[in-house]
């Protein structure tokens, strides 16, 4: 039998003042240890109190920051208040780790502008100016990001804020400004957007996509019973005596009084007996069974197509027409429909990369990360102007690609265009085996007037944006009453089966034609 040894005391006094640090991040514990400002043990306790506060969005009490040498509690107390700290930093350790590691830095630079000739209040209030300065424009920063991308938390996770800085100077942030305003303008468009992926199913129902489904449902059904009927009086089974008119089944008894040939008055009871239905009879009874068919209340299974629960949440690939006729509204809308992307996977923590492509060869990758480099990739991508000519083939196959990576297994695709493209028939048929045996869904969203055979072979549904011309200045309406005008109009240039049966191509005619 094994006995516990008892925990060493030699050194749990001084253990003790150490037990703040536990609950601190491990990367505060170098800076708390070593800090130049106040005592180990008030500083530790003063460091966990403001941090905890911070966390659950509370001001920290001027005594929690009381701890330095300099009476720095009540400024840093009303610092907090003005540049509303708490409020950024509610249910966000990892932010709140970041102040309480800046604000360890900037206390420790009070001991360097005292040796650089300052006297102690010159020092405190360098100190507080500094620290205000840094967090002030930290706090913009993330007011801007989320006004833009939303709730974005990962984005400040150890975040190189210098970078970020830069990035909302230049002048291509105006442009992701302007068009987040516009995305506002397109609610329609943006909860299609929130509605790709296929990883999770939702509520809503999908109507392209059914099945079947065994529904039980009431019904009436013939049940066979056996039914036996009783027949009184009918030769079958003696089952004892009673009073009756019978005069063959009386009992001999009866037949005494009918035959006695002294007594004349007995046989005149015998015939009163008789008129009065009295008579002692053998009581005979037989059954009648048979089979009877009634209708009975039942389940009875049966197939319904039902739609789908439609899946969403997921990765998205987006492909963005980036050629010259896409100028003006039509390129205002597939930035939108760019910076849609990204809020939505910011947000979700999803997976999000953006093909743009021109012409042939002409292709852009953009991996929209949650960091400072995926937001200064896209900020430049929204900052520019399109160009170019129009390859459809490139992108789709490079997003076909992806898929095989885990990944993007679970990914759709969104392709925004005027249309005015044309896969050839070998991508066209990528795509379709990429429909069909990965489960790969396309969504369209056409910036023009109509639709096009090349649009039309790759999408599975197409979200026509009609008023596009109102993103760029133009108040012109779509010249045209319905997207559909190919598939009115041309029925027979779209690829179907029917039409790639009868279709002949020159030089590979069989021989029988």
């Amino acid at each position: 039998m094994t006995t516990e040894l008892p925990s060493p005391l030699l050194f749990a006094r001084r253990e003790e003042t150490l037990a703040p640090l536990d609950a601190l991040a491990r990367k505060l514990w170098l800076g708390s240890l070593i800090n130049s400002q106040g005592h180990l043990e008030p500083r530790l306790a003063g460091l966990l109190a403001c941090r905890n506060a911070l966390v659950s969005g509370r001001l920290p009490d001027p005594e929690a920051l009381a701890w330095p040498d300099a009476p720095l509690g009540g400024p840093l107390a009303a610092l907090f208040a003005e540049l509303d700290l708490p409020a950024f930093c509610e249910d966000k350790p990892d932010l709140a780790d970041q102040l309480v590691s800046s604000l360890l830095w900037h206390l420790d630079r009070i001991v360097d502008f005292q040796d650089r000739g300052d006297s102690e209040a010159e020092a405190v209030a360098r100190m507080l100016e500094e620290f205000g300065g840094d967090w002030r424009e930290r706090c913009g920063v993330m007011h801007e990001l989320t006004e833009v991308f939303g709730d974005c938390d990962d984005l400040f996770k150890n975040a190189n804020w210098d970078q970020l800085q830069g990035t909302l100077k230049s002048d291509a942030w105006q442009e992701v400004v302007r068009t987040r305003r516009l995305i506002e303008r397109l609610p329609e468009l943006a909860a299609l957007i929130r509605g790709l992926g296929r990883l999770l199913p939702s509520e809503a129902r999908e109507d392209s996509r059914t099945r079947d489904t065994e529904v039980l449902e009431e019904a009436s059904a013939p049940r066979a019973e056996q039914r036996v009927t009783p027949v009184p009086e009918l030769p079958g089974e003696t089952c004892g005596v009673y009073r009756s008119g019978r005069i063959a089944r009386m009992l001999p008894v009866e037949t005494l009084l009918l035959t006695n040939r002294r007594l004349r008055r007995l046989r005149l009871v015998w015939h009163a007996r008789h008129a009065e239905r009295t008579l002692l009879s053998y009581e005979d009874n037989d059954r009648l069974q048979e089979v009877v068919h009634r209708q009975q209340p039942t389940l009875r299974p049966s197939l319904h197509r039902r739609p789908e629960r439609r899946l969403e949440m997921g990765p998205l690939l987006v492909c963005v027409d980036t050629s010259g006729s896409m100028r003006g509204g039509a390129e205002a809308v597939a930035k939108a429909i760019v910076l849609e992307a990204a809020r939505t996977a910011y947000r979700q923590k999803r997976s999000c990369h953006v093909f743009c492509f021109g012409g042939p060869e002409e292709i852009v990758e953009l991996e929209l990360s949650r960091d400072a480099e995926g937001i200064e990739r896209l900020t430049r991508f929204l900052g520019q102007s399109f160009s170019g000519g129009t390859d459809i083939c490139g992108p789709l196959e490079r997003a076909i690609g992806r898929l095989a990576d885990a990944q993007w297994q679970l990914a759709d695709l969104l392709i925004a265009s005027d249309g005015e493209f044309g896969a050839t028939r070998e991508v066209a048929a990528a795509v379709e085996r990429a429909k069909g045996e990965q489960g790969l869904r396309v969504q369209g969203v056409l910036i023009g007037d109509r639709e096009t055979i090349g649009f039309l072979e790759v999408a599975d549904d197409i979200y026509w944006l009609r008023d596009w011309r109102h993103f760029g200045g133009s108040q012109v309406e779509s010249p045209v009453h319905s997207k559909s005008l190919t598939s009115m109009y041309f029925p027979g240039a779209l690829r179907s089966p029917e039409n790639r049966a009868a279709t002949v191509v020159w030089g590979k005619q069989d021989s029988k034609g």
